[in-house]
């Protein structure tokens, strides 16, 4: 469904602290002149931990809007509430995005049925293809395979963007990828995750070479790993420079 360079693209802001609508649209624009595959809207990134959340709505709603159905915009609806989380998918899903990026419930360390549950809530009551975020080095919560493993069992969840270790990314694709498409939140295992078997990557290093990123994954996706690996040795400065 979604697949190759899919850029966390940032959101601009003028001198003021306000989101510069007028800037968001030319990166839009951008992004689709450079092949982007698709957009995230309003992840990491994105400063979805720092916009407000009309804001958040109003950074999905421009998104939507410029993009007009030309490349697929999925929107980072995450929270470590459950009805936070419901409030602003079911805002997505209004506006018109294609599908919603959640990651796990940080700073209050959810069990494991606990974010199966979480997910489960919003995967039934937001009727949208979800994939699910496992970030731990920023989280402090890691969702273990055997749980990717149940979350995969329901229709509308249908990718995870994985950021722990590559090891874990081949456990997931040997696991889940017949039910769920796995993806690298991590540019610099980008094509080693395509390359395993996943379906892309969400991107940094998207926002400053989107073309050069996916050049990358299309080659990797084709199965080209010489021409993904000369790509990607020019990308990997870039890589280490953006990596926060």
């Amino acid at each position: 469904m979604f697949h190759g360079s899919m850029v966390a693209m940032v959101t601009p802001m003028t001198d003021d602290g306000s989101v510069d609508f007028e800037a968001l649209a030319n990166l839009v624009e951008f992004h689709i002149d450079n092949n982007t595959d698709a957009i995230i809207a309003v992840g990491t990134t994105g400063e979805s931990a720092t916009l407000d959340p009309d804001e958040h709505c109003q950074v999905i709603r421009r998104i939507v809007e410029v993009v007009n159905k030309r490349i697929p915009v999925i929107a980072g609806t995450g929270a470590n509430s459950t009805s936070e989380a419901l409030h602003l998918s079911q805002a997505a899903k209004e506006v018109g995005a294609d599908a919603c990026l959640l990651v796990t419930p940080y700073y209050n360390k959810p069990t494991q049925e606990g974010l199966y549950q979480h997910f489960k809530t919003l995967a039934e009551r937001i009727a949208l293809p979800q994939i699910l975020y496992n970030v731990p080095g920023r989280t402090s919560c890691d969702m273990l395979p055997d749980t990717v493993d149940r979350l995969a069992n329901i229709s509308n969840i249908v990718g995870i963007k994985e950021s722990s270790t590559l090891n874990r990314i081949g456990e997931l694709i040997d696991r889940c990828s017949d039910r769920m498409a796995i993806y690298s939140g991590d540019d610099p295992v980008a094509i080693d995750t395509i390359l395993l078997g996943g379906k892309g990557v969400i991107s940094v290093t998207a926002n400053v070479a989107p073309h050069a990123m996916h050049a990358m994954c299309a080659a990797a996706l084709q199965g080209d790993k010489a021409e993904a690996k000369r790509i990607d040795n020019t990308l990997k400065p870039l890589h280490k420079a953006l990596f926060l």
